[in-house]
């Protein structure tokens, strides 16, 4: 029994090792004497055309007899179906633009909240003026919670920093 499963075996070695050749091969062509050659390689320049049988990939043959390079052009490689490639990607060229849509837009937000936030500053600044201005007095809490009233000189400092607030904030 052992000696026919050894048998067996033998034989199926040998035969998967003379058809791996074959099966690994990507060309075959036929040598000027008439043997058939297979090859993982191109055949030689001095194989004619009509003598390939086989290309890479299980193409036959398709190009002109005439042509002397053995080996397939990268041209005929392409088919025409196929869409042309123009070195830009749409997709990420609208991606791109939306995104600098997006940060033009969000740009524009914030100086409009800054030109509000400037406008806000100027119309206090004038009230507070206008108020210090009027000669009415004017009560502040100091650091204790008591209420104090303005003299001159905290009326006239004050007036000075709402009017440098004014013209920085006012300044069109």
């Amino acid at each position: 029994m052992d000696f026919k499963f050894a048998t067996r075996t033998l034989i199926l070695a040998v035969a998967s090792c003379a058809f791996m050749p074959v099966a690994l091969a990507q060309w075959q062509w036929i040598e000027k004497d008439g043997r058939k050659v297979f090859s993982d390689r191109s055949p030689p320049a001095e194989i004619q055309e009509k003598d390939i049988l086989k290309r890479p990939g299980g193409k036959s043959p398709s190009l002109p007899a005439s042509s002397a390079d053995p080996a397939p052009p990268a041209a005929a490689a392409v088919k025409p179906s196929a869409p042309k490639l123009s070195g830009k990607d749409a997709q990420l060229e609208a991606r791109k633009k939306q995104a600098d849509e997006a940060e033009a837009t969000k740009k524009k937000a914030e100086e409009e909240k800054l030109a509000q936030a400037k406008a806000d500053n100027c119309e206090r600044a004038h009230k507070g003026l206008a108020n210090i201005q009027s000669g009415v007095r004017i009560s502040v809490v100091n650091a204790k919670g008591e209420r104090e009233f303005m003299d001159d000189s905290a009326r006239a400092a004050e007036s000075k920093r709402l009017q440098g607030i004014a013209d920085s904030e006012c300044a069109r």
